[in-house]
């Protein structure tokens, strides 16, 4: 009995010292934990998502690839899957898997080191969460203790949707809608059963069982966490080899990112960094709704690459990227690239490699395709020479003046082979220095369609469109007319169009010129818009006063620095394209120019709106003003430089900018509806070339992309408005052929039009009217 009275006593004591170790230890756990209910406040970092105006994805922007998603929003068989996997007992413990412990603890002591943990997905998550990856006993009793807090603060669906956002799936992908995406090309919602077990199976080790790098693996896995699941009674049998046996098709969810609206997106992401900063827009799941216009964005960055590659052409061969003779790393980029026929698209470019030239052609290898290109396709290839038009330049009739065998050049395919036949047939390309920007606006909203800041965006991040200041040239004149029609002229005034020297304050001399070098005697204000000559606006903003021009120029919204002269009247003042068209916005508009809108909403990862846009206009000038102007720019397209537009058929309005030396080139163009503007130049200005004028270079841009979108919009007219009388002024102007009778229709604001005579048809107008006549100005009726 002693014996066994001691044995009770040793007992007691041992479970007393038992108890006192296990509190300690917990003491001692216990006093520098963190705290667990930071997790019920579950903010991962998320994936912005910006969407186009149609609901499709533009981009996304994110440190870590997560979307979250509820458990309702997955396939049910994948939480299965993951406690399967992971931790079966899930619903069944508080947090701590004691058996699960215990196993990992046998095996710890028979390999002599941590090998095992045994951890449940609560303990996951505290060690992912509060933790380190340390492997050791007290952050394992530290773990246990956080879980089963944790267990008592929130219910098991919360717990396992944090745990099935936030776990690492490999690949870039947290969480198992990133993972889903990643893996198989659609939402965790549509898996199959076969899916979601593949991806279960990834946590363990998401490298080593990618499917990606090593599929026979990740099936072993999969077989593993179907055969868990089939083990626990989830799946029968008949499930379980139905899934084994379908065939995994490994696929990426398309990503748009940095695509078609590269530019755009990017200028959505500044702007958002600037609002919210970098963390807030890469981290906190921000849905993002843009103006974007899918098929205006597409057709605005195929017009511009068209564009820049004829003007590249425009300006000369200036020969092959290289020779594989002379350089053997072409042939490792020859050989590196992937030329499927089948997936060849007319037009796509590829690298080729000469191996035959004659005089009528040169033949090329493209990856396995043979192919030729035709002489036809190098007529362009002339020696580089600014300041020879490449209209008036001869064709290359000789192949064998452009390429040599061996040669690396671009080529485009335009010609797939007849059947029966093996020959491919490709254009001769070359890739343009030049850049460009292009922008649409609606002048109504100030909705941004389309933003394009240049060739491609994977070579050039810089956006021309909103970052680079160039000059406008003749494109900032129809600022300074309003001006003049604001200060006492009308569009029938008449000025002389003569030689004007200035002498600077330091001795020098400013001769400006017009384009054509050409002086037409008097001028009325509508023609010299039309036509666009440089003496007549200077003369005009030496009447009006350069300080009202710059006052204008800053009302509509104009950021550069103005100088304090008149070459600021012919666009001297550097502004972006974006700030541009948002000026121009004035004429369309009706009086007042509206800012530019690329973001319309944000709604944080709730779908809680945070932002919202709505249109912000600033009145600057009469509708009758900006009516005169809306109606002399249409004569600028139906008459003048613009009239190339007038291929589209439609009402519209515009006025090119050519700079010095052909520096820069301009086209601003609208409808009562859309606004675009397309500048064209060199990053570090230099002549493009003879010829390469807003009129030739910028505005077949601009009616490329507009005829893409034109079927979009009915025909609409610029409204007239109240105070402005049409009337016909007849008067003499000058002209290349001399001086002539001319007679137009033109708009005069009320009680300043040609009073009518009884001797004059219908219609008809004669002199009348404010004048403002001096030996430069007279009124022209």
């Amino acid at each position: 009995m002693k014996i066994l009275k001691y044995l009770l006593y040793a007992a007691v004591a041992m479970t007393i010292l038992a108890a006192g170790t296990f509190y300690g230890l917990y003491r001692w756990a216990s006093a520098d934990l963190p705290n667990f209910t930071k997790i019920t406040d579950y903010r991962p970092a998320l994936v912005t998502t910006v969407y186009d105006r149609e609901g499709g994805v533009l981009g996304y922007f994110y440190h870590e690839k997560r979307f979250l998603v509820r458990l309702d929003e997955m396939n049910k068989w994948l939480p299965m899957a993951f406690l399967a996997a992971e931790d079966a007992a899930f619903y069944n413990h508080e947090g701590v898997d004691l058996m699960a412990i215990f196993r990992a603890f046998l095996v710890n002591l028979k390999s002599g080191r941590v090998k095992q943990g045994g951890s449940t997905i609560t303990q996951q998550i505290v060690k992912q969460l509060l933790l380190t990856n340390e492997k050791s006993y007290e952050r394992k009793l530290k773990e246990a203790i956080l879980a089963y807090r944790l267990e008592n603060y929130l219910t098991k669906e919360e717990i396992l949707t944090i745990y099935l956002n936030e776990i690492f799936l490999g690949s870039h992908s947290y969480g198992v809608e990133a993972a889903s995406r990643t893996y198989f090309g659609k939402h965790a919602l549509d898996l199959t059963l076969a899916e979601c077990a593949m991806l279960a199976g990834l946590p363990q080790a998401p490298s080593r069982y990618s499917p990606y790098a090593n599929f026979d693996l990740a099936k072993d896995r999969q077989r593993y966490v179907l055969g868990q699941m089939r083990s626990q009674g989830w799946i029968s049998t008949a499930q379980y080899r139905e899934a084994l046996e379908q065939e995994i098709v490994l696929e990426r969810m398309p990503d748009p990112s940095w695509g078609t609206g590269a530019y755009y997106l990017e200028e959505v992401r500044r702007w958002l960094i600037d609002r919210y900063g970098e963390n807030e827009v890469y981290e906190r799941g921000m849905s993002v709704y843009t103006a974007c216009d899918p098929q205006h964005q597409a057709a605005a960055e195929a017009a511009l690459r068209k564009g820049l590659e004829d003007v590249a052409k425009r300006r000369g061969w200036n020969g092959p990227l290289g020779n594989v003779d002379e350089d053997p790393v072409w042939i490792e980029r020859l050989d590196g690239q992937s030329v499927n026929p089948e997936e060849l698209d007319d037009g796509q470019w590829l690298l080729a490699m000469v191996t035959k030239v004659g005089k009528s052609s040169a033949s090329v290898r493209v990856g396995p395709l043979d192919g030729v290109i035709p002489v036809a396709s190098m007529s362009w290839c002339r020696e580089p020479n600014l300041k020879l038009r490449a209209s008036w330049a001869p064709k290359i009739t000789d192949a064998r003046k452009v390429v040599r065998k061996g040669d690396v050049v671009w080529v485009s395919v335009k010609k797939r082979p007849e059947e029966g036949e093996q020959t491919w047939t490709f254009d001769l390309e070359v890739e343009p220095e030049v850049q460009g920007a292009l922008v649409s606006i609606a002048p109504e909203t100030g909705e941004v369609p389309a933003l394009v800041g240049g060739y491609d965006y994977m070579k050039s991040e810089y956006n021309r469109a909103t970052q680079a200041k160039r000059q406008p040239g003749s494109a900032f004149k129809p600022l300074v007319y309003s001006v003049a029609l604001d200060n006492g002229m009308t569009p029938a005034t008449l000025i002389k169009d003569t030689a004007i020297v200035f002498e600077n304050e330091d001795g020098s001399v400013w001769r400006p010129e017009n384009y054509a070098r050409r002086f037409y005697g008097w001028l009325s204000l509508r023609t010299a818009l039309v036509k666009s000559k440089n003496l007549v606006t200077i003369r005009v903003a030496h009447k009006v006063g350069i300080s009202k021009i710059i006052e204008r120029a800053k009302a509509l919204g104009l950021e550069a620095d103005f100088p304090q002269d008149l070459s600021v009247a012919l666009g001297s003042a550097s502004v972006t394209p974006m700030n541009l068209c948002s000026a121009y916005t004035v004429f369309p508009r009706g009086g007042s120019w509206v800012e530019p809108r690329l973001v319309l909403e944000v709604k944080d990862v709730w779908g809680e709106p945070i932002y919202a846009s709505e249109p912000v206009s600033h009145d600057v000038i009469s509708p009758q003003t900006a009516y005169q102007i809306c109606y002399l720019m249409q004569e600028v397209v139906q008459q003048g430089t613009g009239r190339r537009a007038r291929v589209l058929g439609r009402p519209l309005a515009g006025k090119t900018g050519t700079t010095n030396d052909e520096h820069d080139a301009w086209f601003m163009g609208y409808s009562p509806y859309l606004l675009t503007g397309v500048y064209v130049g060199f990053d570090e200005p230099r002549s493009m070339g003879a010829g390469e004028a807003g009129s030739t270079t910028a505005l077949p841009i601009w009616i490329d992309y507009r005829k893409e979108i034109e079927g979009n919009y009915p025909v609409q007219e610029f409204a007239q408005p109240e105070g402005i009388v049409i009337a016909r002024a007849s008067f003499e102007e000058g002209s290349r052929d001399g001086v002539h009778m001319v007679s137009y229709f033109l708009p005069f604001k009320e009680g300043t039009q040609p009073a009518p005579t009884p001797t004059t048809e219908p219609g008809t107008t004669m002199p009348g009217g404010q004048g403002v006549d001096d030996d430069l100005f007279k009124q022209g009726f």
